[in-house]
């Protein structure tokens, strides 16, 4: 990922993981797109060992981050 205006704010080992992030954010006003390198979903596992990324907009990384760790924590407890 090259683009300035964009920022990964999570890394996941599943695309299930990343899925329910993307759904927190979203939840939260905030648009996200999942990052896998599946060959277009022909190749679910080729992504493993580089992990599935969350990306957002550089302006909403703050926010997005502060999500992602609220969603944490209550996976947590």
């Amino acid at each position: 990922m090259t683009n300035p205006d964009l920022r990964v704010v999570a890394t996941f080992t599943s695309r299930q993981e990343a899925d329910l992030a993307k759904s927190a954010l979203e939840a939260g006003g905030i648009y996200s797109i999942v990052f896998a390198d599946d060959a277009g979903g022909v190749q679910p596992g080729f992504w493993e060992g580089r992990g599935v990324a969350v990306i957002v907009r550089k302006d909403d990384e703050e926010a997005a981050r502060e999500i992602l760790n609220v969603a944490a924590r209550r996976d947590n407890e």
